[in-house]
Parts: structure tokens; C-alpha cells; sequence
């Protein structure tokens, strides 16, 4: 179904924050319909029947409520990094963006964080008093459905995933209620929420744990590709001796020959090993001395620095680009799965390839948190990507992604759906065996005709 222009102004009515039309000053949108659905991911573009960029509670619950009495889908977008299902004409995208209330409670250890809030809000929020969120790589990114999706940083080892955190959530169901779940509130929907993503409803705010960093030892260390197959080799066998304080990835990158990239890096392929370890800096001096031998360092900036400055460790991209990507949770590496990495995806690849290679473990594999966060045993999460720039298309860039995963399929658990980009994937994939069929029979209960569908979607079972 599409939406009629005279209920688009009847839900006009019920709103705060502004509604934009796809015919708003002609053609294909004007600038309010254009900016709403511009996001970080480029590849994809929304075209949905309205956008509505909410204020608050009751903006989301107008528009849940406008879509379902008209046989609407509803689509949810924060900063767009994750973007796998545009919005189409028969649906309304919510726009959360407006949506940044942070409130920080540091006698509770404690934040409020709302639908549309970035990380480095929070970062410098809970950074006032001694405390850290359970963040990413990337301060650009949506605090709230990073989480919802796990949410996997550089203190993952020490305090596992970010959803192990949450306390509670505000959610407007399909039915247009608004229910307040926690482990209290109805435990079944509280599960699910926490590595179901946005599959249940619109989250409009959660309270997150935050955990006693203020600093940590980090950085990276900076290798020529030349040496990928070493540093790789002894990367492998250093994180088998190192405790749960550190947090670890090696990413290589192909570094385009750019007169903004500094001289000594222009046209090379990198190989970056990142740390985070919360100890001393003579800890770890110690702890990263193997490393630091395996090769000649193109760059080390490794030393003591603030946890709101912890994205710096990554340098995730801030500019929004169009890209590919897949990953596999593997039981471990083995010599030959290195070398296939190095082979498929490193500086002799024909298709240019970003490769993260995360360390993982720790309190990430540990249990007593109950929620759908899947593969929890896997050792480590490969990731491959692949900027989509005119030189590379989306079928080259996935047949190139493909060959790397399928090297990896002996010790595959499945895959992390938060590092899925530009791609709807099977859903049956991010989760544990049996999982997948409990979120299926709970999406049957909150969400049966499948309204909240934009996304890594978990479709309603046949039957409860």
C-alpha cells in the first residue's frame, strides 16, 4: 500500500518534529526529504512514502500507529552506517537523529541514552566522571543500535559486548504501545532486544551500564603490507598469551596515493595492529614488545591517553562513502586460514580490501548474561569490506568477500549482523542454533505482520 497525501496530513497533526513527502518543492524531494534520508552509507538510498524526523516518544508512537492502521512498514535510521534495506514507498522512515538526549547518572554508573545519539556525545559525557560506555571504533556511530546488535569495542575482552550492559528499554511496539522492558519487565522481550536489533519495534531510549575507565594504555602500530603474512603469523600466536585487560585487532588497509594522506603512508597497503589494554603503560610496554619486534614500524603511537579518546586507536572514517561488507566468527586461525586471508584480500588482491581480524574472547565468551547475542565461543571475527568508488562494483566487491569467508568456512560459527553492510543477509546466520526459532516466535507475538521489516530481518514464525 502507499500512503494518501490527506492522512500524511492527518498525521501531520499528531507531530512535533517535521514530516517531510517525497513531492515536498517538486520532483524527487526537496532539501528537508533529501537530508532526512541522507545517511553515512551512500551505496543505498531510502524512498519512502514520508519521513518524519521525531522528537520524542509520541512522534514515534504516531507514526507506528499511522503505519499499521495503513498497511504501512516502519523504517528506523540514527546515522545510517548500517543501512541494508532502504525504506520504500510503502513505508514511513523515522528519523531518530533529533532524538540525543544523554543523561549520565554517576552515583548508578549509569547513562540514558536516546534512540538517536551518537557515541562521542556519550563519550564525553560519562568521560566527566571517571566512567566509559561499552563503545565502538567510530564516535559517528549510533550508540543505540550499535547496541541493540551487540556492540563489540575496545573494551569487549575486559567487559564483553555493549548489550551485556543494558539495563532497560523504552520501545513503541507494532501496536503503537509503549512498553518499558527489563530483565523485570517482561524477560522474553528483554532477550530479544539485546542482539535482536530493530526487528521488535522503535527504541526510543535505553539505559546503559557505564564502567569505571577513565584512561587506558592504546594505540597502534603501524606495518608496511609486505610483512601482512608475518605480523598476521605472529599476531595469531601473541593473543594466545595475553589477558583479558587487552583488547586487540589488526586491520589492513590498501591507503589511497592521496594528497591528503601524509607522505611515507601515500599508495601503500597498511597492516595496523590496535590495542587496548587497562593497565599501565609499563604493563603494557611489556605486553606489546613481541609485536613491536616482528618488523620495521612505519609508525608507533602507542602510549597513555584518555577512553574518550579511544577512537582514535581505529581512525574509522568520518566522511560517508558507499561499501560493501561481510565477516565470519571463526572458532581460530590456523596458518593456512592466514595465508588465505593474505592471498584473497591483502596487497596483491586485484579487488581492493579492507580486512579487520578482532580478538575476541575474554568476557565476551563468558557466561551469565542471557540475551540473543549469538557466537559467543568464536575466537576471533574476520571482516572484509570494500569502498564501492567506480573502480570496484557490489558484484565484484561481494565475489571477492566471498572467496575470503569461504576460506574460513571449516571453523565459521556464523556471522556478526552488525558488521553486515549494504546487504540484506539470512538472519538464521548471527544467531546461536535454536535462537533464531525463540526470535521468530517473539517477532509472531510483537510484531506479526512484520512492520518493522528495514533491516537484518527476523521474519514472524508460522505460527507461535
Amino acid at each position: 500500500m502507499t500512503a494518501s497525501a490527506t492522512h500524511l496530513e492527518d498525521l501531520a497533526h499528531h507531530l512535533r518534529g517535521p514530516l517531510h513527502l517525497p513531492d515536498d518543492e517538486g520532483g524527487e524531494g526537496g532539501e528537508g526529504y533529501a537530508d532526512a534520508r541522507s545517511g553515512f552509507q551512500l551505496g543505498l538510498t531510502h524512498r519512502p512514502a514520508a519521513i518524519v524526523e521525531a522528537l520524542d516518544t509520541a512522534d514515534v508512537r504516531a507514526v507506528v500507529r499511522y503505519a499499521t492502521a495503513n498497511g504501512l512498514g516502519v523504517a528506523v535510521q540514527a546515522t545510517g552506517h548500517g543501512l541494508v534495506a532502504p525504506a520504500t514507498e510503502d513505508a514511513v522512515l523515522i528519523s531518530t537523529r533529533r532524538m540525543d538526549t544523554v543523561r549520565v547518572d554517576p552515583a548508578e554508573r549509569t547513562v540514558w541514552l536516546g534512540a538517536g545519539v551518537r557515541w562521542r556525545r556519550v563519550l564525553d559525557a560519562a568521560g566527566e566522571h571517571g566512567l566509559a560506555p561499552l563503545s565502538g571504533s567510530s564516535p559517528d556511530v549510533g550508540a543505540v543500535s550499535y547496541t541493540l546488535g551487540g556492540g563489540l569495542g575496545p573494551l569487549a575482552r575486559r567487559y564483553g559486548y555493549a548489550a551485556d550492559h543494558v539495563r532497560r528499554v523504552e520501545l513503541v511496539t507494532a501496536d503503537g504501545e509503549v512498553r518499558e522492558v527489563s530483565a523485570e519487565e517482561d524477560p522474553d522481550l528483554f532477550w530479544a532486544l539485546r542482539g535482536g536489533g530493530g526487528n521488535f519495534g522503535v527504541v526510543t531510549g535505553l539505559e546503559l551500564g557505564l564502567v569505571p575507565v577513565a584512561r587506558l594504555y592504546g594505540g597502534g602500530l603501524l606495518f608496511d603490507g609486505t610483512h601482512a603474512g608475518e605480523v598476521l603469523e605472529a599476531y595469531r600466536n601473541w593473543t594466545a598469551t595475553v589477558p583479558d585487560e587487552l583488547t586487540s585487532s589488526v586491520g589492513m588497509v590498501p591507503v589511497p596515493d592521496a594528497p591528503e594522506v601524509p607522505e611515507p603512508l601515500r599508495g601503500k597497503y597498511l597492516v595496523h595492529v590496535r590495542i587496548a589494554h587497562l593497565g599501565g603503560v609499563s604493563e603494557g610496554e611489556a605486553l606489546v614488545a613481541p609485536l613491536r619486534a616482528v618488523a620495521p614500524r612505519l609508525r608507533d603511537d602507542l602510549g597513555e591517553l584518555p577512553y574518550s579518546a579511544s577512537p582514535s586507536i581505529y581512525n574509522d572514517p568520518a566522511d560517508p562513502h558507499s561499501y560493501l561488507g561481510d565477516n565470519a566468527f571463526v572458532h581460530g586461525l590456523d596458518a593456512a586460514a592466514l595465508r588465505a586471508i593474505v592471498d584473497l584480500a591483502g596487497p596483491d588482491s586485484p579487488v581492493p580490501c579492507v580486512v579487520d581480524l578482532r580478538h575476541l574472547g575474554g568476557a565476551l565468551r563468558q557466561g551469565g548474561v542471557d540475551s540473543a547475542v549469538g557466537h559467543r565461543d568464536a575466537g576471533f571475527l574476520v571482516r572484509v569490506l570494500s569502498g564501492l568508488d567506480g573502480e570496484v562494483d557490489a558484484a565484484t566487491a561481494r565475489a571477492a568477500h566471498a572467496r575470503v569467508l569461504a576460506a574460513l568456512a571449516p571453523t565459521t560459527l556464523g556471522r556478526s549482523l552488525n558488521f553486515v553492510y549494504g546487504t540484506v543477509t539470512d538472519a538464521r546466520t548471527g544467531y546461536d542454533p535454536g535462537d533464531h526459532e525463540r526470535l521468530a516466535a517473539l517477532k509472531t507475538v510483537h510484531d506479526p505482520a512484520n512492520v518493522f521489516r528495514f533491516n537484518q530481518n527476523i521474519t514472524p514464525a508460522t505460527s507461535a
